[in-house]
């Protein structure tokens, strides 16, 4: 098998895996406050990818070389994963994922007024019709437009943010520390503001703490190694196939289906973050060095 289909089959399982931990964080969001489900999030998964960096590159490699932008990074994780949460209590697995692909095309317009990148018109273009996309499924006297909607659409806006720093953090920090500290300043970050309204967890419910743990830290590890060997140009689209997983859980577990105004959103969203990757290949392909 070629690194390139090893790669995209690599994305296809990270993305299965995430899809299985969001599953997980739902259920206990229907139980747990929202900062203790994030908590949960950060802390179930570091055991896991503790062990990853000891059989890869060893505990040397996660010493943080700047660590501001590793707190910052984690505070846009705490805020990330509090408003998903939030929104995946209230919200179909399938509207809060539509949502959620908003955020490359966040990422791009974030790159203009904080990494000095240039974004032709025609990748504004996609951007402003992916906004359009979620204007369509948040709609005005709809179900979705509520603070629960909202809430996913900000933690669009801190993933989109958090993916600036790492831009930079590339520069200088491994890619296990990166992924280490996230999670730890997300987890305890978490955990001391949801300490005042967590409640202990029910004996039944720590296997559904334990996949979020197993997925989470998976995902993060078949996600680097997808990157790792292929071209994010052609790996990153494979991340939409995150909605075929949330429609078929949303229907086997909760039976519901997004209705036909959901999808019409889902699709421009998806097509203009399909577009923007098509462009930035080719901006890439024909920049001078």
């Amino acid at each position: 098998m070629t690194p390139a289909k090893r790669a995209s089959w690599l994305m296809l399982a990270a993305v299965a895996a995430f899809a299985g931990m969001d599953t997980s964080m739902k259920l206990l969001a229907a139980h747990y406050p929202t900062l203790q489900v994030s908590a949960i999030r950060g802390l179930a998964s570091l055991p896991f990818v503790l062990a990853w960096v000891v059989a890869t590159r060893g505990l040397a490699s996660i010493r943080p070389v700047r660590w501001g932008l590793h707190l910052l990074r984690g505070a846009l994780g705490i805020a990330m994963m509090a408003g998903f949460v939030y929104g995946l209590a209230r919200l179909p697995l399938s509207s809060a994922y539509a949502i959620t692909f908003v955020a490359p095309l966040l990422v791009t317009a974030l790159a203009v007024p904080l990494l000095g990148e240039h974004v032709g018109p025609r990748r504004w273009t996609a951007i402003g019709l992916g906004l359009v996309g979620v204007l369509v499924i948040l709609r005005p006297g709809g179900d979705v437009f509520s603070l629960a909607g909202l809430a996913v659409l900000l933690a669009a806006v801190c993933y989109a943010a958090g993916a600036i720093t790492v831009r930079v953090l590339v520069r200088t920090d491994t890619t296990q520390s990166m992924v280490v500290w996230m999670l730890v300043v997300m987890g305890a970050g978490s955990a001391v503001l949801a300490w005042p309204e967590s409640t202990p967890l029910r004996v039944g419910d720590w296997g559904i703490v334990a996949l979020v743990g197993v997925f989470g830290a998976c995902g993060q590890v078949l996600l680097t190694e997808a990157f790792r060997l292929g071209e994010a140009s052609r790996v990153a689209p494979l991340e939409y196939t995150a909605l075929l997983w949330s429609i078929g859980i949303d229907l086997a577990l909760w039976g519901v289906l997004p209705d036909a105004v959901t999808w019409l959103g889902a699709a421009i969203i998806v097509a203009s973050g399909l577009y923007l990757m098509r462009r930035e290949r080719v901006h890439d392909v024909t920049e001078p060095p």
